[in-house]
């Protein structure tokens, strides 16, 4: 740990797994699997993160700040949460001299442990890869929110806009939460904690019950 660098949380003990060192990217937002992250990238440490990453088809991981911000120098006293999902680069341009425009997909979660700041900058910690979503069909009783974020898909496809990578995975609770999780104006404390629970069944009927109380979902 570098002199005066922030003391992120500490992961919780006894985790079991192989843990392995993983570049961390804290940020103010929430990535989850299968999400799409643009990222507008110009501090030295991070162009260098995406340069190895690149040359190495590695993936670094994105963790959600809940203290502190994402600039360099203002990340005194940062803490960051302790569940985070590895970002996958599918994409990247350089708009002008050290500017670089990086597309990502998250691609599975991870919990993180023994983190500490290099002197440029950039965190690292251990990680351990947690397991995928089991793919489960979403329960019968929340068909109504999968054909709500299939018009709502289709809808924004009319305007142009596509937030969400192919393919589209509506026969997967997993997939339909975590891409109304993007899409709801949810406070990000919530988002993160739906992102890092482990049954997709149950972040859906969250998920389901959200959209019933504010009515975007009566069928």
């Amino acid at each position: 740990m570098t002199a005066g660098a922030a003391e992120p949380r500490m992961s919780p003990q006894g985790v079991e797994g192989a843990w392995r060192p993983l570049a961390l990217f804290p940020l103010g937002t929430v990535l989850f699997p299968d999400g799409l992250l643009p990222l507008r990238v110009f501090e030295a440490r991070y162009t260098d993160l995406v340069s190895n990453c690149l040359r190495e088809g590695s993936a670094f991981g994105v963790v959600t700040l809940n203290q502190g911000g994402e600039l360099r120098q203002s990340q005194a006293g940062a803490h960051f949460e302790v569940t985070g999902c590895l970002a996958q680069i599918v994409d990247c341009d350089s708009e002008r001299p050290g500017i670089l425009q990086v597309q990502c997909r998250g691609t599975g979660r991870f919990l993180w442990r023994d983190a500490r700041q290099r002197e440029d900058g950039l965190w690292l910690a251990d990680a351990l890869e947690l397991p995928a979503d089991q793919e489960l069909t979403p329960p019968r009783e929340q068909i109504g929110c999968v054909k709500a974020l299939e018009r709502a898909i289709a809808a924004l496809a009319q305007r142009d806009q596509h937030p969400f990578a192919l393919p589209h995975r509506l026969d997967q609770a997993g997939w339909v939460a975590n891409r109304w999780c993007e899409l709801l104006p949810l406070p990000l404390a919530t988002r993160h904690k739906l992102m890092a629970l482990p049954d997709p069944r149950v972040r859906l009927a969250l998920v389901d019950g959200f959209l019933r109380r504010h009515r975007i979902v009566t069928e």
